[in-house]
């Protein structure tokens, strides 16, 4: 649907992010930021770091670093968290962690905040921003919040659940962007790319 102008970089090796791109017909390639995700260091936002400007930070530091490898390229970055009560919750790094989360945002309402960077070539001139996104999760049992650990699918995902795959079952609403709580607000990204011309309808 769009036409590519200029080259463009996503920093970013979620799959999910990629396949969003794609489907609007974009040409692009991928280069992973070496950045660690990484929450505020106590889990939450803290009293002078917002979640959203948190989410923006970790976008930035991953374009950065690769718009100092691909000075010729526009940059994209990303990062996505998932907010409870001001608690930041990022990917579960064992099966307990995400059972915990999911427990945690078991039949309540929460945040996903996905940080965005675009980087101009050169590495000088930036856009950055969020989209909030706010999903309720359905009253769950024990017995389906452990199923759905056990299929693997939380593992590499803020909130310890996907909204695109199997984890669908879990949410009884959504209040905005939905390819933001996939990974990307989608809307937003084609709009930065247009007006920078970037990008145009083919």
């Amino acid at each position: 649907m769009f036409k590519t102008l200029q080259s463009i970089i996503l920093a970013s090796e979620s799959p999910r992010r990629k396949g969003l791109l794609l489907s609007v017909g974009l040409d692009f390639k991928v280069y992973p930021s070496r950045i660690e995700e990484s929450a505020w260091p106590d889990g939450t936002a803290g009293p002078s770091k917002s979640p959203a400007g948190i989410a923006q930070r970790w976008a930035g530091l991953k374009a950065k670093s690769v718009a100092a490898l691909h000075p010729d390229s526009w940059i994209l970055g990303a990062d996505t968290i998932v907010v409870l009560d001001s608690r930041i919750y990022g990917k579960p790094s064992s099966r307990a962690e995400a059972i915990r989360m999911l427990v945690d945002l078991n039949g309540r309402t929460h945040e996903v905040i996905t940080g965005m960077c675009l980087i101009k070539p050169g590495g000088i001139d930036r856009r950055s921003g969020s989209v909030i996104t706010r999903v309720r999760f359905k009253t769950l049992s024990m017995a389906e919040i452990e199923a759905y650990v056990r299929t693997g699918e939380p593992m590499d995902k803020a909130g310890a659940y996907g909204i695109q795959g199997i984890g669908a079952f879990l949410v009884s609403a959504v209040e905005g962007s939905y390819t933001n709580v996939v990974g990307l607000p989608l809307c937003e990204v084609v709009d930065w790319l247009v007006s920078e011309s970037i990008i145009e309808p083919a």
